[in-house]
């Protein structure tokens, strides 16, 4: 490769490894930079070596078969299994089977991208506006806490044009489905990694961008590792920060400063997309303890449990490892439930999800304490390089993904799954699709095609 590389990555996510892959494989010389000392960005998988079982502390699921993964993942001989099992609702002081989605769905077809958008509050107040029986408004409580954690959004932020187009983009690729990797997301980016080494690509870890200076067909961006500053120099830049990065202001940890500032155009679009929040801790005990409780008036134990939801303040949703027997749990925090636990220790975090889990599944905490062997989590919140989760669409964002993915002056080029706009924002395969998107960008604006 050449000293002078021809594109400069900022960010070894999934975005950034993916364009930074397809471009190294037409000879293109290309560098990477990551801030973090890892590859992945909020792809982040930890192997627990005592279950063998991989803990997940970002993205976990595989929605679907978006070929963006699949495709990748057939050069691996790694097992691929679907999420199975049972799911339960805790509600009203009693476990029940989850009768959830049919109530929910009934209000979410509802909604209609040919009218004037709005936020999926406003939506939920005028469609159940009158006077409802009680099983009507646990479906629009439900609707509500649907739309908080799947998305980790603010109901009275995202609209609903946005998530109209994220339902149908769900629907193409059978997003109801869910699947996992035997050694999760590791899978795919060994996949990655060993691209990076076949294009010989070089990624330089544990290195702060600073500041990017650019004019057409020039920039230079200003870097610091753990020893020095220095400057690197290409004709072309392929920025995939996530998007509260670009939006917060210049001189906090971990923001870049572009100089000349990005177009107002740029910053209008930012401003209509909202990064979420989430907090998740992933507990591993001694033994699968739920396999032994069998709710009154239920037909059998919870042994093949696979979803928990409660309303809980703190983790309303869990689940386990199915189908795999891993004595683990992972409970999960959207929306005001990460806002509560961000910033919060360690110990803070583990009592008060031990504190939750004791009160869905009524098992006392000083027993769930006693067989509690391990916890992971990781606070998204407040790791510089993320400050936040993944993006959302708030009311009238519907060309905002389209504005961030224009190249500006065949200098600037930008990716990410904040930029996807096929209704994917907020995935792992979205994040990879606009890698790829802005990877032929370059390529046809140099004339270059892929072999």
């Amino acid at each position: 490769m050449s000293s002078d590389p021809a594109v400069i990555v900022i960010g070894a996510g999934v975005a950034g490894l993916a364009g930074a892959c397809q471009l190294g494989r037409t000879g293109i010389a290309v560098h990477i930079i990551e801030a973090r000392d890892r590859v992945g960005g909020r792809v982040f998988t930890h192997v627990d070596p005592v279950c063998d079982c991989p803990i997940e502390l970002g993205a976990e699921f595989i929605h679907g078969k978006p070929p963006e993964i699949w495709e990748l993942l057939r050069k691996t001989k790694t097992d691929i299994t679907e999420v199975q099992g049972d799911a339960w609702c805790a509600e009203d002081d009693r476990l029940s089977p989850y009768g959830f989605w049919n109530d929910v769905d009934e209000i979410l077809q509802k909604m209609d991208d040919s009218k004037p958008d709005e936020s999926f509050a406003a939506f939920l107040d005028r469609c159940c506006r009158h006077p409802k029986p009680q099983a009507k408004q646990r479906a629009k409580q439900r609707a509500q806490s649907y739309v908080s954690g799947f998305n980790a959004a603010d109901p009275a932020l995202v609209g609903v044009h946005w998530l109209v187009k994220e339902m149908r983009a769900e629907e193409k690729i059978e997003g109801a489905r869910a699947f996992r990797c035997r050694n999760g997301y590791k899978d795919l980016l060994d996949v990655f990694q060993q691209e990076l080494k076949n294009y010989n690509i070089t990624v330089q870890t544990e290195t702060v961008v600073q500041q990017v200076h650019w004019k057409a067909g020039n920039v230079k961006v200003d870097i610091r590792d753990k020893n020095s500053e220095s400057t690197l120099e290409a004709p072309r830049v392929l920025i995939t920060l996530p998007l509260a990065l670009l939006k917060a202001p210049v001189g906090q940890a971990g923001v870049v400063q572009f100089t000349p500032e990005l177009p107002r155009q740029k910053k209008d679009a930012l401003d209509r997309l909202e990064m979420g929040k989430v907090i998740r801790v992933t507990l591993r005990f001694r033994e699968r303890f739920w396999d032994s409780i069998k709710p009154p008036g239920a037909r059998s134990s919870l042994s093949n449990m696979s979803f928990l939801f409660g309303q809980d303040d703190w983790f309303p949703t869990w689940w386990t490892a199915n189908p795999a027997k891993s004595p683990i749990i992972t409970g999960w925090a959207p929306f005001r439930c990460a806002e509560r636990l961000s910033g919060k220790s360690h110990s803070f975090v583990v009592e008060y999800s031990l504190q939750t889990l004791s009160t869905l599944l009524r098992v006392s905490q000083s027993e769930l304490q006693n067989i509690l062997e391990d916890a992971h989590f990781h606070d998204w919140q407040t790791d510089p390089f993320s400050r936040g989760a993944y993006s959302y669409g708030k009311v009238g964002a519907n060309e905002a993904q389209q504005v961030l993915t224009e190249p500006i002056h065949d200098t600037l080029y930008f990716a990410g799954e904040a930029t996807d706009t096929t209704g994917n924002n907020g995935t792992v395969h979205g994040a990879i699709a606009s890698g790829y998107r802005a990877a032929k960008q370059i390529l046809d604006a140099t004339d270059t095609r892929l072999r």
